[in-house]
């Protein structure tokens, strides 16, 4: 997304969100900074528990500029990357890394 990013990790079993955000928003400032960009002020974060489901956050995460008209459902979204691991279960839904059409209804 132009102005906002949408993230799905994999942290370890002792890892600290709130933590991880900062050292991943502190190593991005500088970056964003040459830009003249910032982070806003507040984000939201949400852990998984292990018996949730990640498929809707994923299909959330992949759909989301497609949703937003950033991109036709030919065009594969630029800012999108999935780990080689992930698309291996998730790749084969799609059709040629787009969505379906009627994930989009």
């Amino acid at each position: 997304m132009p102005d906002h990013i949408h993230l799905l990790v994999t942290l370890g079993p002792d890892a600290n969100l709130s933590s991880a955000v900062r050292r991943f928003k502190g190593r991005l400032t500088p970056t964003l900074r040459e830009i003249q960009a910032c982070w806003q002020p507040s984000f939201y974060d949400h852990r998984l528990r292990t018996a949730e489901d990640l498929l809707p956050v994923f299909l959330y995460i992949f759909l989301n500029p497609y949703r937003a008209n950033l991109c036709n459902r030919e065009q594969t979204w630029p800012g999108y990357w999935c780990a080689p691991d992930d698309w291996t279960w998730f790749g084969d839904m799609t059709s040629a890394s787009c969505p379906e059409l009627d994930w989009l209804c």
